[in-house]
């Protein structure tokens, strides 16, 4: 059974003290266990406050992106071992606003899966399509491309990789993927993962929803068989939102039994 993943991604949002206030109200309302898994990843420069804030409760530290050398002269870079060092357990990749503001490439995103497992973190690579993708009929070639950047991944490794699809369409634009089109596209990517995996590492790894995820369609989203969670991003900067969508995961949770 896949337990539920709730991640908030805060992306550019929220001061330190905005950040902290949010951080001890999740830790708060949960303070050692939940039956999700539950993950908020702030900004890179208040990962060590907010690291603070959340410890020894249920919420774990995850930060947005990395860079895949793990030291050296890369002006403005982040590496592994410094997320490690601040508290950080996670680590998102290949972002669609990665990939479509700062022209981050599969190839690229291959080292920084690698370089981020080398270190000791857990993964959420990031895949989706455009909206004309999807109109022309590409979502399944351009899924299966963006794939490419778990080549350099082994099976075992895969234990400590989560997939996230999130079409580039649906985010923060307010319009949500229907449940079926969410499911049909999870589907086409454990298939995917079949194939390179296996069947065994296929039914275990999760993959997560994100592109407008609400409380109002959280239940829904997350109660599709292979939706295992979700990658909030607008809902999740309001302790009351992302506590709804997290309980909606526990509810769901309890549906797939």
């Amino acid at each position: 059974m896949r337990q539920i993943l709730v991640a908030g991604n805060w992306k550019m949002n929220l001061l330190q003290s905005q950040g902290v206030a949010l951080s001890q109200a999740l830790a708060a309302k949960y303070p050692s266990s939940a039956a999700v898994e539950i993950l908020i990843c702030p900004a890179f420069p208040y990962l060590s406050p907010i690291g603070t804030a959340v410890r020894g409760s249920a919420v774990q530290l995850g930060a947005q992106n990395l860079y895949f050398a793990p030291q050296g002269a890369f002006t403005g870079e982040v590496s592994g071992d410094m997320l490690k060092d601040v508290g950080c357990g996670w680590v998102l990749v290949g972002h669609s606003e990665r990939r479509q503001f700062f022209g981050e490439q599969d190839e690229l995103l291959a080292k920084k899966v690698s370089a981020g497992l080398a270190h000791g973190l857990k993964v959420i690579y990031c895949v989706g399509e455009q909206l004309a993708d999807r109109k022309a009929g590409q979502t399944e070639a351009v899924l299966a491309k963006q794939l490419a950047g778990l080549d350099q991944v082994s099976a075992e490794q895969m234990a400590n990789v989560v997939v996230a699809y999130e079409p580039m369409w649906a985010i923060g634009t307010g319009v949500t993927a229907t449940t079926e089109q969410a499911q049909q596209a999870h589907v086409f990517l454990r298939g995917q993962l079949k194939s390179r995996y296996g069947e065994a590492v296929a039914a275990a790894t999760r993959i997560l929803y994100g592109g407008s995820v609400k409380p109002d369609n959280a239940l829904e989203l997350l109660s599709q068989s292979d939706v295992d969670g979700a990658l909030v991003g607008g809902a999740a900067l309001k302790a009351d939102s992302f506590t709804a969508i997290i309980e909606a995961g526990i509810q769901a949770q309890t549906l797939k039994g």
